[in-house]
């Protein structure tokens, strides 16, 4: 059983899942409770899934981008319990999750993926990605098939009218996330869809399943969140 931690956005999320499902999950919207909320929820999911934080075979953590007190939070409650239960961290992009969240819409509309993280001003955290066909087929979609390949890695990039030009003239791209609206009211081109942003968790329990099986494990001494910029808060 794994211990997901995604305090990283103005949702944060908790949830524990075996065999890459998701069993019990726990959400506060309140971003600047964050920090008070966190062990009183995993209290109250290990009761409700009549287990210990012991029998956690590892602890996986949005790491960001995102807001920093939030990545803060996160980080410093997953690397705790990894160095009191002596388990491995498996630490997850952000980006990468919300990605994997919308490989339905992208497969409908045979689409790239943008997911778009508000980072204040005209500025987001993004990321492109394909969508790997031979693994969304009917025989390799299982939790350990790698369906995104990365087109654009994770940055900080200022909104304008050229953003995503060149993939926008050659596909049709899904946007989500916080920063979509802004990027919805610039952008001109019919190959730009915007749909709301997937529950992520279920996304986030897939990649850490892939990642604990596959020993791609982090360092706690050495992980640290993922800024990608100067800090913000919510």
């Amino acid at each position: 059983m794994i211990l997901l931690i995604d305090t990283a956005q103005e949702t944060g999320t908790i949830a524990l899942s075996k065999d890459g499902l998701v069993l019990f999950s726990e959400e506060n919207k309140i971003a600047k409770e964050h920090a008070s909320w966190l062990y009183g929820a995993i209290t109250r999911l290990l009761e409700k899934a009549n287990t210990t934080i012991r029998e956690m075979e590892a602890i996986a953590v949005v790491a960001g981008p995102g807001s920093y007190t939030g990545l803060r939070v996160g980080m410093a409650a997953a690397k705790g319990f990894c160095y009191a239960l002596k388990v491995p961290l498996i630490t997850q992009n952000t980006l990468r999750v919300m990605a994997e969240s919308m490989l339905p819409a992208a497969e409908e509309k045979k689409a790239l993926i943008c997911p778009l993280i508000d980072a204040r001003r005209d500025e987001v955290f993004t990321a492109l990605y394909r969508m790997d066909t031979a693994n969304r087929s009917r025989n390799n979609a299982g939790p350990n098939a790698n369906q995104l390949s990365t087109l654009l890695p994770p940055q900080a990039l200022i909104l304008d009218k050229t953003a995503f030009e060149i993939p926008l003239s050659e596909s049709p791209i899904v946007f989500s996330g916080s920063g979509a609206a802004k990027w919805e009211k610039i952008v001109d081109s019919p190959n730009a869809l915007f749909i709301p942003q997937q529950n992520m968790i279920q996304a986030f329990a897939t990649l850490s399943y892939r990642d604990f099986t596959s020993k791609t494990w982090a360092d706690p001494v050495y992980s640290e969140p993922v800024y990608l910029k100067e800090f913000f808060s919510y």
